[in-house]
């Protein structure tokens, strides 16, 4: 199951010290160090397990990923609660770079690279309860997280220092790399462990939550359309489909709950789980590693509610009274309403048991409370991050967008054929689909619609603006400085290859 990866996910940091500490204090005999920790297969499938924990840290999965995504998104706007100053400055477009959330992010995918380099250095040094087959997938792991790492990091911050191996003095620091430059790092980084990476089917049990070669390539396709490359994108995604190893899912909510985790539809889910503790993890730099997650907490109607869905996000589901043909169950499937059961029935969503604006719908997608009477910090609900579903609307808009309109239609039409939505298949009156823009505007909508609150909005708003092909500006605050985040000025401070000069403009 997930846990194993859970479970050794802090081994690789025992005895483990800065370089500077290193300077500070006497080597300790019985310390474990880099050079002599891997030396069989267990300890490095215990180092790649450590990058895996980097990303349910405080700095991205358990709090600062979901936060920066969707505030620079037009999912969410604020709620009932009291949403930190820093957040706030997020959500209304003003953003510098001492801000305290840019800052996490930036460093916990920076914890991942290190963590991987580290890894990727040291594979061939494990000689011991090793098979050629095993080092090869745990490098293959190692690829994938790192070249996601950089995706993330280019597609938001433009071109960043490009850490390849393992840093081990303060004078390892580099300069800023091109954004071009970045991107062609993810996609060396994401070939490689398409190379090296099983499928999905080929895991056991005990593995199932590690990156495959399917995710990889979802992966992979996902910077190509970034970077407008469709062409490049489609063999790609035409692998995942013909492989045969996903589908959609019947109900679309066992996407979102501890149960049916891993499922058909998933190709990766950042791991959680209440088994082992709760998420006690605050610590000075946002290393903390937790077994749980705090996204219930922080929006569902019942806790803090920092977060509800964006007005216009509400808007955008088809409802009958304004001319569809029905309503978009996964209206309900998304949001809370103030009237809707919830733990498993027993309790009812009343007017004082909001926050804030109890007129307006809260999240109900990542929430706890489907099957309890009360949200808090102990979510074990893993992060799906890529769906199969993203796989089939990602085709159809690369066949829109290299002239094949009538070919995107199927890929188009699949999300809405899922067991429990089961809406009318386009053209519909509001999304006619004859042409190529005709089509860009129904897959604008049905992305909306079928991913609110995954992350994936923010992304996509920001490369359909710069393909000119965006249905209209969603972002009242929106400068064009804002397509790329500052860099934190702790970097440009720390790092000595970087000066001012090297920030981006309008910062």
């Amino acid at each position: 199951m997930k846990y194993r990866i859970l479970l050794t996910a802090t081994l690789i940091l025992i005895g483990f010290v800065s370089c500077d500490e290193e300077r500070l204090e006497p080597v300790n005999p019985n310390e474990l160090s880099v050079e002599t920790f891997f030396v069989s297969g267990p300890q490095l499938e215990a180092g790649v397990n450590s990058v895996y924990a980097a990303l349910q840290g405080l700095d991205l999965y358990i709090r600062e990923y979901f936060f920066l995504q969707d505030l620079l998104s037009d999912d969410v706007e604020s709620g009932g609660g009291q949403l930190e100053a820093h957040r706030n400055q997020v959500a209304q477009g003003v953003i510098d770079p001492s801000n305290p959330l840019i800052i996490s992010n930036w460093r916990g995918w920076y914890r991942v690279i290190h963590r991987a380099n580290i890894v990727i250095d040291n594979a061939d040094n494990a000689t011991e309860e090793i098979t050629e087959n095993l080092r090869t997938r745990i490098l293959g792991e190692a690829y994938f997280l790192r070249g996601w790492a950089y995706y993330e990091l280019g597609s938001l911050w433009g071109g960043v220092p490009l850490m390849t191996e393992m840093a081990t003095s303060v004078n390892s620091a580099l300069p800023r790399s091109s954004q071009e430059e970045t991107y062609q790092q993810a996609i060396s980084d994401l070939n490689e462990a398409i190379n090296r990476l099983p499928s999905k089917n080929e895991y056991s049990n005990a593995d199932l939550g590690r990156a495959t070669s399917g995710a990889a390539q979802a992966m992979l396709a996902r910077v190509h359309m970034f970077k407008g490359d469709f062409a490049a994108a489609k063999p790609l995604l035409e692998n995942i489909v013909n492989s045969g190893l996903y589908s959609l899912v019947d109900r679309y909510l066992d996407n979102f709950e501890e149960e049916n985790e891993n499922n058909a539809e998933s190709l990766f889910e950042v791991q959680f789980t209440r088994d082992f503790g709760d998420a006690n993890v605050w610590d000075g730099d946002g290393s903390g590693i937790s077994f749980t997650t705090f996204r219930g907490q922080e929006y569902s109607p019942t806790a803090w509610r920092n977060l509800i869905p964006n007005t216009s996000l509400v808007n955008a589901f088809e409802k009958e009274a304004n001319g569809a043909a029905k309503d978009d169950p996964r209206f309900s499937y998304n949001f809370y309403v103030v009237g809707d059961t919830y733990n498993n029935g027993n309790n009812v969503l009343t007017p004082d048991g909001v926050q804030g604006d109890n007129s307006k719908p809260s999240w109900r997608k990542y929430t706890m409370i489907y099957k309890q009477s009360a949200e808090n910090m102990q979510s074990g609900i893993n992060f799906r991050v890529i769906r199969y579903a993203e796989v089939l609307l990602m085709l159809a808009e690369v066949e829109n967008e290299l002239g094949n309109t009538a070919g995107a239609l199927p890929y188009l039409n699949a999300t809405r054929e899922r067991a429990d939505v089961n809406m009318p298949l386009y053209p519909t009156l509001q999304y006619p689909v004859g042409t190529q823009d005709e089509m860009r505007r129904a897959i604008q909508h049905e992305k909306r619609v079928e991913f609110p609150g995954e992350q994936i909005r923010n992304r996509d708003i920001r490369r359909w603006r710069r393909m000119n092909v965006l249905d209209g500006e969603p972002l009242p605050n929106y400068s064009p400085h804002h397509d790329l985040l500052p860099l934190p000025f702790a970097e440009i401070d720390n790092n000595a290859a970087l000066t001012n000069s090297d920030q981006n403009p309008g910062y």
